[in-house]
Formats: structure tokens, C-alpha cells, sequence
């Protein structure tokens, strides 16, 4: 299987300087909502790395489900291979790969736990299923068929037939804190542009990278 012939021309658009909003965070807003009037697949899913005490990176998709000038929100299983390897190391990565649009944004921090109440408040408005799988699933724990994760879901939906789904003890969040986010923009002949911003102290200082 020949792929190294596979390449294509970026010239989506030109990022500048100039361009750039001086808050890496209205930036991404900014950013965010382009891809969401853009009608790209999942502009809100992300690559969360973590790194465990083995020292082995892992990468998997997640949704982002909030961010604002304190972080980016996301949440997961507490007994997931993610949550894990947080507990050993919590400096992560997030990378969101807009192709289409010949974007990324990368961002690099540290992963703080969610207070219950903002796990409460998020999870009470998931759908019912959601709810019900949060509990049915061990995250990254072996199974052995998929008739046996079904027959659990069966069995979580029994035994909260009649109730409202409480959060499982279990399920939370994350807050990524970013000191680095960088900015991504193809261009024609690998030219891309890359702006990346680095918090020092209070301040957010932007420099440009070499493609």
C-alpha cells in the first residue's frame, strides 16, 4: 500500500499577526465558531493525550463540553486509562483537527478535577441513555462481548426504570488550565502559519513558529 504519493495543497487561508486577537481565548472562540457556522463533523471533538508513570503517551477523542477563560472542559469515567493517567501526571494535550478548514488548535496545560456541582450540573442534562451507559460501561476495562455490555445496559436501565439517573460516583470531569495554545493555518508550498501563545506570569506572549 503506496501512500507517500498523498498530499494536496493548503490554501483554505492566510493567518497574520495583525489577525490575531491578543487573548488566546477570544481567539478560539473566535475560531470555534466558524467551525461550528462551517458545518464541519464534530467541531467540538478533541484529542486528549495524557502520559501515565510508565511514561507511555496515550491519545483518544473526546467532546469538549465547555471552556472559558479558565480552561476547557471535558468528562470521562474516573476509572477510564485517561483518568488514570491523570492521577499519575496531570499535564495533558488537546489538539482539534478542523481538516477542512486547514486548521488546528493544540493546547497544552494541566488537568484539574471538576467541583460535584459542576459534574452534577452537566451531567442532569445529558440524554437518558447517556446517563444510563455512564453507569452500564467500566471504561477501558476488558469485556467479553458486546452481549454482555448490552445485557449491563439492559440491567442499569431495570434497575432505574422508575428514578431519575443520579451521577455514579464514579463519573467526572476535567478542567485543562493551558500555558501554551497554538494556532494553525495551512499554507500553499507547507508555508503554514503558526502563532503560539505561552503564558508568562499574568501575560499571554504570542510568537510566531517556523512551519
Amino acid at each position: 500500500m503506496g501512500i507517500e504519493d498523498e498530499r494536496r495543497e493548503y490554501d483554505y487561508g492566510k493567518l497574520t499577526r495583525d489577525s490575531l486577537l491578543n487573548d488566546p481565548f477570544k481567539q478560539f472562540e473566535q475560531w470555534m465558531k466558524q467551525a461550528l457556522k462551517a458545518d464541519i463533523q464534530d467541531p467540538t471533538a478533541m484529542s486528549v493525550t495524557t502520559v501515565g508513570h510508565e511514561g507511555q503517551p496515550w491519545s483518544r477523542m473526546v467532546l469538549l463540553k465547555g471552556f472559558d477563560h479558565r480552561g476547557y472542559v471535558f468528562y470521562t469515567n474516573l476509572g477510564s486509562r485517561k483518568a488514570r493517567d491523570i492521577a499519575a501526571n496531570n499535564k495533558v494535550c488537546l489538539h482539534f483537527p478542523w481538516l477542512q478548514m486547514d486548521r488546528q488548535v493544540i493546547i497544552s496545560g494541566d488537568a484539574q478535577p471538576l467541583s460535584k456541582d459542576e459534574v452534577e450540573s452537566y451531567f442532569a442534562g445529558r440524554p437518558r441513555a447517556s446517563k444510563l451507559a455512564a453507569w452500564a460501561s467500566k471504561q477501558s476495562n476488558p469485556i467479553n462481548s458486546r452481549g454482555q455490555l448490552e445485557q449491563k445496559f439492559a440491567d442499569i436501565q431495570q434497575r432505574f426504570s422508575d428514578a431519575e439517573v443520579p451521577v455514579p460516583d464514579f463519573w467526572g470531569g476535567y478542567r485543562v488550565v493551558p500555558s501554551m495554545i497554538e494556532f494553525w493555518q495551512g499554507g500553499e508550498s507547507r508555508l503554514h502559519d503558526r502563532f503560539l501563545y505561552t503564558l508568562k506570569k499574568d501575560d499571554w506572549q504570542i510568537s510566531r513558529l517556523e512551519p
